[in-house]
């Protein structure tokens, strides 16, 4: 794939075209990551302070005996929302991996053989969760295997 990039004073936001011969499953990622909306996240911090989370701070999103837990590079906050609501504000870098876990691709570090056909998925936070067999094809899909 080629890429060009036009620097000029005369752009006031990042506007991409993409010329092809047809769609395929890497435009379309690229279309994807090119038009993701970073909204921000609220989150509780200490069960009273209120944090604001943008999603490329996000690592993962797990419930937890009944709560939302957002997981950060270091640290761990709860949200009010469920995991869907949080799935569809978070947006294309996000994926399901479990019926209880959402994960920021762009932080996966390994990924290892588990059992009864799932993997473990490591991310670079230190975090670790299964991908259930339910979510391992659009997982594999998207790693290309």
């Amino acid at each position: 794939m080629k890429v060009s990039v036009d620097i000029s004073p005369e752009y006031k936001e990042p506007y991409a075209v993409i010329y092809t011969d047809q769609m395929t499953d890497e435009i379309r990622r690229m279309i994807e990551i090119l038009g993701a909306n970073e909204t921000p996240i609220t989150a509780l911090q200490n069960e009273e302070d209120l944090v604001v989370l943008q999603p490329k701070e996000i690592f993962m999103v797990r419930v937890e005996n009944g709560d939302t837990v957002i997981y950060s590079e270091k640290n761990r906050y709860r949200s009010r929302k469920r995991l869907y609501e949080l799935g569809q504000q978070l947006g294309k870098q996000f994926m399901q991996i479990s019926k209880t876990t959402l994960i920021n691709l762009s932080y996966m570090d390994c990924i290892e053989p588990g059992f009864s056909g799932t993997l473990m998925l490591k991310l670079k936070n230190g975090s670790k969760d299964y991908v259930s067999r339910k979510y391992l094809p659009d997982f594999k899909k998207y790693l290309g295997l």
